[in-house]
């Protein structure tokens, strides 16, 4: 107790004192882990095993409704596999303009392809294809080492080869699915050009 009758604890509680600056607000690292969990395709109780820390306590960290030890913090790191640094680093923003993003060359025929998100990046990566009349990935199907692929048609037809299906795919039209299955794509039209989005998370290099 301080003079007066008043703790340490109430005066901090009550807010800064005369001449000092407000405490720095602390920095929201819950959904950092979520992001860091669902990358590692881990559940809650995935996580809850690895740590020996409860499922309810996780849950209400990644929501910031409580905060963690600095050994709770090492071990969640450790089950995400990722540096407890990792938690504090500045959000990134990356700005690609249309003319600027870098053509790349993943094979097939008939394509301009360029990367919309940043080299870098490990959770999303996004890919505007150009595709000329018959042109495409090629004949023999293949995989990706990442979880899913959405193919998005922005201009023209794609005829997508997935699982022993084919789909169609319009002006407008989404395919959502895993991009480990072999699949090949083609544009099947002899005289208009297909434009599409390719969007993989995460990202397979």
């Amino acid at each position: 107790m301080t003079p007066g009758g008043t703790s340490r604890a109430d005066r901090i509680s009550s807010g800064p004192e005369i001449g000092q600056s407000p405490p720095t607000p602390a920095l929201q690292i819950g959904p950092r882990l979520r992001r860091a969990r669902l990358a590692s395709h881990l559940t809650l109780e995935d996580v809850a095993r690895l740590t020996g820390l409860t499922k309810g306590f996780i849950s209400q960290l990644e929501r910031d409704m409580t905060s963690a030890s600095v050994a709770s913090l090492v071990k969640l790191c450790g089950a995400l596999h990722i540096s407890v640094g990792a938690l504090f680093e500045p959000a990134s923003t990356s700005l690609t303009r249309s003319k600027e993003a870098p053509c790349i060359n993943f094979g097939g025929t008939g394509l301009h392809e360029v990367l919309l998100t940043p080299r870098g990046s490990s959770d999303l990566q996004i890919i505007r294809s150009v595709i000329e009349p018959g042109g495409g990935s090629g004949d023999e199907p293949y995989g990706l080492d990442t979880k899913t692929e959405v193919a998005y048609v922005l201009e023209g037809e794609l005829l997508v080869a997935l699982d022993g299906e084919e789909y169609l795919l319009a002006e407008g039209d989404t395919l959502t699915f895993s991009a480990q299955v072999p699949h090949a794509w083609r544009n099947p039209s002899k005289r208009h050009r297909a434009v599409a989005f390719w969007i993989l998370a995460p990202s397979p290099w």
